[in-house]
């Protein structure tokens, strides 16, 4: 479980994961955002709460991750990145793993929130491929414009700096609550500061954390 506040770099560090691991990456914020875009009746239920970064409800969110969990490209493991996002959340989930042959792992991403303030603000993303472009760390080769199909990019709605200010007031009051819980519970947990370090870096510092760990096996080191 990839865990942290809205721009801490979850998204990256899962994409990295799942190329080294060979296991999927599992984005509650992604499948949301997808709903919204299609026009789903989900996605229509819940498009005003994110447009105001607002979380969705527990019940909802709980319901799209476990389903996505049944299917069998998960049987090896996979990567929470966004979830659990609330104390009941993450019981919820425990729950559901305790039946499975699963081991947990979290890994925490400590970033100092003026840090993710500038990040977001430099964010864009490509509305054809989904391609996440940075104006300080990953800057697309021609400005404006995706690397991978021309596309012009755009601000994601959820980046716009009201809804950052909201998404990690948010975080704070109902999110961060998580760690304790993880750590009450006994859950192996690693935590990496993301403030200044590049992406590969961080990476390496997880590598070199789940090395001495089990996952080594998963990894087919």
């Amino acid at each position: 479980m990839l865990f942290g506040s809205p721009g801490s770099g979850k998204g990256t560090q899962s994409k990295f994961l799942v190329r080294w691991l060979g296991i999927p990456q599992i984005s509650t914020g992604d499948m949301l955002r997808e709903h919204v875009r299609t026009g789903t009746p989900i996605g229509k239920s819940i498009a005003a709460r994110m447009k105001a970064g607002e979380l969705v409800p527990d019940r909802l969110v709980n319901d799209l991750v476990f389903d996505r969990l049944r299917q069998p490209d998960c049987a090896r493991g996979f990567i929470l990145d966004g979830y659990p996002r609330t104390p009941e959340q993450a019981a919820e989930m425990q729950e559901v793993l305790a039946t499975t042959p699963t081991t947990e792992v979290v890994i925490h991403l400590v970033v100092d929130y003026n840090v993710i303030i500038a990040r977001m603000a430099g964010r864009r993303v490509c509305p054809q491929c989904g391609t996440l472009y940075n104006a300080i760390s990953n800057r697309p080769v021609n400005a404006g414009v995706c690397d991978l199909d021309g596309a012009t990019l755009e601000v994601r709605e959820d980046d716009r700096p009201e809804v950052v200010r909201a998404r990690l007031n948010e975080y704070d009051a109902l999110t961060r609550p998580v760690i304790d819980f993880f750590r009450h519970s006994g859950v192996k947990m690693f935590e990496e500061n993301a403030s200044d370090s590049t992406p590969p870096e961080i990476f390496g510092r997880i590598q070199t954390n789940l090395a001495a760990d089990e996952f080594m096996e998963l990894a087919g080191k």
